[in-house]
């Protein structure tokens, strides 16, 4: 059967390209060096083997053959055109020159080097190797030659494990799946990966199931047809059980990429050759795709009517003054079209005046004070701002920085902000902690409200706003919870806004070790169970108390920490109650999951009450932040007698 090369090339015969190999006198070799003789013959496959490391790992091959199929700048990969019916050895490989190579795609080569394992990250990370041929020489036998064919990904070709990615590990601990454990394709998606590596691959018809972000996309071929649970909005939903290994993620290493949104298609085919580095395997697309609008709108909510108090959380991603105006605008645009101007905001990823600049600089104001001229100016109301700034560089997240957690709000609707220093006295916020900083923060408590003549009663916050547990260890080199007590139409209570422990720290999901390990889970269910005794705290002052917990948890719905902020506090998270097609705030790797939460205390979770995640950010390669903004309104309208009575019973 006859393949046809790069345009403008003949199509060959897989015989006809066998015999440019056998009897075509040498082109040219590069770099100039003599091959060892010594060294034995070898295939790709032999190379490659069936496994995650090499078999000759470490060893001098010579006289490899391949068809060049796609030139970076410190070397190549080559593919067999003569593959074996194994499908668990790859007939790709890279080979590596250090500097750009002279061979040409359509080269039929041969190649002498030292076949080695090339760990992003360094030999004590946790990623996978990839198999490559260190070359001493480069041997071309013709030129115009056809490159191998690709292999179709989907249902029109090899299917990729939808589910599982290692299946190895049946026991307690970790293995290692370059050591142990079998080597299975056709069950394990690392395995299905690692059988392609350096091969040319085919996506077709592909669409996308997260935003352009870092110059790669995640894709599912055949328009997703056969994939796991998707959203409502064309992603693909992350679920305890299923991390999705289907999708695949398109890279532009050797060709651009054009922006896509969640939905957006590369009709056609679309091939390149499958890479792995820093954790994931890749797909570096050989030719720029043709891209077809999927119309993806961005979402916006109602109103609240009177008698509603509408609590939302807004990610900020690390906005600061040096951000360009647009930023500012996009992300008013969110507040004001996206949220209806909601009466209170937990917001999180706020920076200080300077930005990443490590000058000392801890106060935020000018950064709010131009968050809140955007909002005026996109037609929103005026919004105040509490919080507490962090020591310098106490608070982890872009060194420098000094990212916070803390509230905007309005007033023109019945909230009010109560402040209130740690001596009992009324705080000044223009002087305190809404724009400077406390440098030995004393924990918020919960106390009796002073009204109630400092015996039982409803319950008040020792400082507002303040940190709860600032030195308790699961907040180290983390940004602290805030907690602020507001009124609303004389009702009082407590809001906390969060920001917890990101998961830079844990293994990737292609990694080497199995299961990966998530160490950042376990920081943030330590942080979950500070803010759950906090609450418990206010509930023991006052059974009835009103407490709202809002913010950026980094954490599923359905993971440990969640559970744990929960139980015994009696605090309702609403996005469980959301249907699973709309249960996501952020997009990541192309798998859309929660990390934005509210939950409510069961005083006001007994209330009418309706919650949103609107969709605005984390699908659009376009985007103020990486989150989309959620809202919880809550009915606080007097209640009527039957309704009072009905609650009695």
């Amino acid at each position: 059967m006859a393949h046809t090369g790069e345009a403008g090339r003949l199509p060959l015969t897989a015989r006809a390209i066998a015999a440019a190999f056998a009897l075509c006198a040498p082109l040219a070799v590069v770099p100039a060096a003599a091959a060892d003789a010594t060294a034995p013959a070898r295939l790709i496959r032999d190379v490659q083997g069936r496994g995650h490391l090499s078999p000759v790992n470490g060893r001098t091959v010579a006289r490899v053959p391949g068809v060049v199929t796609a030139v970076t700048g410190n070397g190549f990969w080559m593919q067999d055109p003569r593959p074996d019916r194994d499908d668990a050895t790859s007939e790709g490989v890279f080979v590596f020159t250090r500097t750009r190579p002279t061979a040409a795609v359509g080269d039929a080569v041969r190649v002498d080097g030292r076949v080695s394992e090339f760990r992003s990250g360094g030999p004590a990370s946790p990623h996978l190797g990839r198999t490559e041929i260190d070359a001493t020489a480069t041997l071309v036998e013709a030129r115009g030659v056809a490159v191998p064919p690709p292999v179709v990904l989907g249902p029109a070709g090899r299917r990729a494990p939808s589910a599982v990615v290692d299946a190895d590990h049946a026991g307690p601990g970790q293995i290692d799946v370059e050591t142990r454990g079998r080597f299975v394709p056709g069950r394990d998606a690392i395995d299905f990966y690692e059988s392609l590596e350096g091969m040319r691959v085919r996506v077709e018809d592909a669409v996308a199931v997260g935003p352009s972000r870092a110059g790669e996309v995640p894709v599912l071929p055949a328009d997703g047809r056969g994939a796991g649970e998707r959203t409502g909005r064309g992603g693909l939903l992350l679920r305890a059980d299923d991390p999705n290994p289907e999708r695949v993620v398109l890279d532009d290493a050797l060709a651009p990429l054009p922006a896509m949104n969640v939905g957006d298609r590369l009709p056609g085919a679309n091939d390149g050759v499958l890479d792995y580095g820093y954790g994931a395997f890749k797909l570096l697309l050989t030719a720029t795709p043709r891209r077809r609008d999927g119309g993806l709108p961005r979402e916006t909510t109602r109103p609240q009517r009177d008698g509603e108090l509408a609590v939302a959380t807004v990610d900020m991603n690390g906005l600061s003054p040096d951000a360009p105006t647009a930023r500012f605008r996009a992300l008013a645009a969110d507040v004001v079209d996206g949220l209806r101007n909601p009466d209170l905001i937990a917001v999180t990823g706020l920076q200080d005046n300077s930005g990443a600049a490590d000058d000392g600089t801890v106060a935020a104001d000018q950064t709010v004070a131009e968050l809140v001229t955007a909002i005026s100016a996109a037609g929103g109301p005026a919004y105040d701002w509490r919080s507490v700034s962090p020591r310098d560089n106490a608070d982890g997240g872009v060194r420098g920085g000094n990212v916070r957690a803390g509230f905007l709000f309005r007033t023109d609707r019945g909230l009010g902000f109560v402040d209130r220093s740690g001596t009992g006295a009324p705080a000044d916020p223009a002087a305190g902690v809404s724009a400077g900083t406390d440098p030995a923060p004393a924990p918020v408590r919960a106390v009796p409200h002073p009204a109630d003549g400092g015996g039982p009663g409803k319950v008040a916050l020792s400082s507002s706003p303040g940190r709860i547990a600032p030195a308790d260890p699961a907040w180290s080199a983390a940004r602290k919870p805030v907690a602020g007590e507001v009124t609303w139409r004389g009702r009082r209570i407590v809001v906390i806004a969060n920001h917890w422990f990101a998961s830079s720290d844990d293994q990737p999901l292609f990694g080497r070790r199995q299961p990966p390990l998530r160490p950042s889970e376990w920081r943030r269910d330590a942080q979950a169970r500070v803010v759950a005794g906090f609450v418990r705290s206010l509930r023991a002052v006052d059974r009835d108390a009103d407490v709202i917990v809002a913010g950026d948890l980094n954490e599923r719905e359905f993971a440990a920490p969640l559970r744990t902020l929960t139980e015994g506090t009696g605090l309702r998270g609403l996005p469980s109650r959301t249907p699973a097609k709309d249960r996501y705030t952020t997009v990541v790797d192309g798998n859309s999951q929660m990390s934005e939460h509210i939950l409510l205390s069961p005083s006001l979770g007994g209330r009418r009450h309706e919650y949103e995640i609107v969709h605005r950010n984390a699908e659009f390669a376009d985007r103020a932040g990486d989150h989309d903004p959620t809202i919880v309104r809550i009915d606080l309208s007097p209640e009527k007698p039957r309704e009072k009575a009905a609650k009695k019973k």
